[in-house]
């Protein structure tokens, strides 16, 4: 391989702390103490935490706020961590593990470096080398089941070629190119490879990889869209649901009766939606939208509700 791999994007301590909900000065001390720290520091000294590092602080954190002592779990594996919580019926703060993404060429990785904002919930890796050069199974471990969007100057019959042959070591490719007629795009596109023109534009390129990454986990048999999406978690239970509809007797209204009785039908739903099994990606993108919209909706009653119950509960 002619260049490392390089970890995007990189937080600072500022952001881990407010992700975390731990005090940049308990990070500190968690480093110093229990080597919890940052894997990568500039030049300067400057603390930078991969994705990774900021999950496995978000567990470590969790855990503690949960009662755990810090000294007990500090050299715990993530998996470990993530057991823990789920024998203490603990939501897991990462959801599901972030999506890979591998960027391949000098000018591109350049341009991700001042583009990190597109790489939100995304484990990626930079690979600062010429692509039309690469020996493609230097990158077979990363690059199995990450979206690798590779830089290619200019497209022809040759490099139609090398890129699906490339196509073979990736959980899915996309391209970056400067110079290519209709002809070689339409090729690209019939191997299922996607093409833009450099540079990218944040939104699109940050769609494609989400879209992207919801592809591997579905080709995988993760067919289960509650694993697939993740919703913001209820306000209310269902007990406070029949608590509510009861007040009815004692209000001049009965909104908070029809709030929760919506409430709990569309509970209902959400659960249905997010076990609905689909058998390939054009059914999971339809039944995501669903699934999504009823989470929105489930929100927003939900604050539509605690506005009704304010000064009566």
């Amino acid at each position: 391989m002619n260049a490392a791999l390089e970890p995007r994007p990189l937080y600072g301590i500022g952001t881990v702390a407010r992700l975390t909900g731990v005090k940049p000065d308990t990070l500190r001390v968690w480093e110093r103490r229990y080597g919890l720290g940052a894997s990568i520091k500039s030049a300067t000294g400057r603390r930078q935490y991969t994705q990774g590092d900021l999950e496995h602080l978000q567990l470590v954190a969790a855990l503690v706020e949960d009662g755990a002592r810090i000294g007990e779990i500090a050299d715990a594996p993530r998996r470990t961590l993530e057991m823990l919580l789920e024998q203490r019926g603990t939501a897991q703060p990462t959801g599901r593990p972030a999506g890979r993404a591998l960027f391949i060429g000098p000018a591109l990785c350049d341009w991700v470096d001042g583009h990190q904002g597109c790489l939100s919930g995304v484990d990626a890796r930079l690979l600062r080398a010429e692509a039309e050069g690469l020996e493609f199974e230097s990158i077979d471990n990363w690059a199995a089941e990450a979206v690798v969007i590779v830089e290619w100057r200019s497209l022809s019959a040759s490099g139609v070629a090398r890129l699906s042959e490339l196509k073979k070591y990736c959980g899915s490719l996309c391209v970056v190119y400067e110079f290519g007629s209709q002809q070689w795009l339409d090729e690209l596109s019939q191997h299922g490879i996607a093409a833009s023109s450099y540079p990218p534009q944040p939104g699109e390129l940050a769609f494609t990889i989400a879209q992207r990454v919801a592809n591997i986990d579905a080709s995988k048999g993760e067919h289960n869209l509650g694993a697939l999406i993740d919703a913001k978690p209820r306000r209310f239970s269902a007990v406070d649901l029949a608590e509510a509809a009861a007040l009815q007797d004692t209000l001049a209204c009965e909104c908070p009766r029809h709030l929760a009785e919506m409430l709990t039908s569309l509970g209902s739903f959400e659960e249905y939606s997010a076990s609905c099994s689909v058998d390939n990606w054009q059914d999971a993108a339809t039944h995501a939208r669903i699934y999504t919209y009823a989470c929105q909706a489930r929100h927003l009653l939900e604050k539509a509700l605690e506005a009704a119950l304010e000064g009566h509960t």
